[in-house]
């Protein structure tokens, strides 16, 4: 079911005057929608929908809806569970840039992270783009972007949308949506209720913003005058535009790998993406009521991009803390039993992992970020 889909705005038919004839008329591509570049683009990205292929797939891109079968897939009794996101605003960065083979990763990245962290593993995923004037180009890298996540994940790109529509958009500004569909075994859904006093908290590492905070990222680059073809101020191998753009890092096959430890019902408890909200409002989201996460912001170096951006624009550790992942992208929780052996899966399967605290009982707060100053000014 891939296909280029134009707006739906009227066209109304030029009218001769006099009740004559005319051979002239209004047209689609006049009136901005171009049909023949939405089917060039399908075109181009066929190769990369195919090569996302996995056992499940029942249908080829063109119809009118992807097929996939849950049998074929290997499972039993499942639960699907299904999670929807766009990239923001970091889309305007890679506009600014004129780089558009990342933000792909982000999209399928913000969906994938959130079924994992369920226990699910991502089958399939579909995206929604937008635009005012269609760019085969751009769009082409835009398709191998989120190809490219998908095979990062396991899943497979069985459909999307394209749509055209002038006068919604302006030229050059597109936006993109995604929506990802994961499947757990009904006996293995990770809810974090296990969660207990004592377990281990790992933090994995980032692999820079991700895909949050940009408002306040284009806001800092924007009043310092910093333009995003010139080197980074924190990494002089690389334009900004380029170092700001890191796509997301996608954790599905290392958090898949750790769940599998420590027999059944395994060694982790609990798993948090750290998206918008940082440490402090992600990981209370997997806690059970009366229970807080101890962070020691000691634990874990702050990337140099956070360093530049809390110095350059004055901004405040706590507020730091809330709006950026500040380099940690997804909170382990496990069994203090089992710790070491989800360390060890989450390490071969390539993730760097810090042991950034533990769950308590009898705080005030959800979380509590220990030497957050000391650790955050290195």
């Amino acid at each position: 079911m891939y296909h280029s889909a134009p707006e739906e705005e009227a066209i109304t038919q030029k009218r001769p005057k006099n009740g004559g004839t005319t051979s002239s008329g209004a047209s689609y591509k006049e009136a901005g929608v171009d049909i023949d570049a939405g089917n060039a683009l399908v075109d181009a990205i066929k190769p990369l929908v195919k090569s996302t292929d996995r056992p499940g797939v029942a249908s080829e891109i063109g119809g009118f809806g992807g097929l996939f079968d849950l049998k074929a897939a290997g499972y039993t009794d499942p639960l699907l569970v299904a999670a929807t996101d766009g990239v923001g605003t970091k889309l305007m960065v890679a506009e600014a840039a004129g780089i558009h083979d990342s933000v792909g990763i982000d999209l399928v990245a913000m969906c994938v992270n959130d079924l994992v962290v369920q226990g699910a593993e991502p089958l399939f995923f579909l995206d929604y783009m937008a635009t005012g004037k269609l760019d085969v180009d751009a769009g082409r890298d835009l398709i191998a972007g989120i190809a490219d996540g998908c095979k990062q994940a396991g899943c497979a790109l069985i459909g999307g949308e394209t749509a055209e529509m002038p006068g919604m958009y302006e030229p050059g500004r597109y936006d993109l949506a995604g929506f990802a569909v994961g499947a757990v075994e009904r006996d293995r859904v990770l809810s974090g209720s296990g969660i207990q006093s004592g377990d281990v908290i790992f933090g994995l590492a980032s692999s820079g913003l991700h895909s949050n905070g940009f408002s306040l990222v284009r806001r800092i680059v924007e009043d310092h005058g910093f333009n995003y073809a010139n080197p980074a101020p924190f990494d002089d191998t690389t334009p900004l535009g380029r170092a700001l753009l890191e796509p997301t890092r996608i954790y599905v096959k290392s958090c898949l790998a750790a769940l599998a430890t420590g027999g059944d019902p395994g060694g982790v408890r609990g798993l948090a993406h750290i998206t918008g909200g940082g440490l402090l409002e992600n990981i209370p989201r997997v806690l059970p009521a009366g229970l807080s996460a101890v962070i020691d912001a000691n634990s874990w170096p702050l990337p140099p991009v956070f360093a530049w951006l809390a110095q350059t624009g004055g901004v405040e550790t706590l507020e730091m803390a809330r709006t950026f992942n500040c380099g940690i992208g997804m909170a382990v929780i496990a069994d203090p039993d089992s710790a070491g052996d989800v360390e060890a899966a989450l390490t071969g399967a390539g993730e760097t992992v810090y042991r950034i605290g533990t769950v308590t009982s009898g705080k005030d707060d959800a979380v509590v970020l220990e030497n957050l100053e000391d650790g955050w000014r290195s």
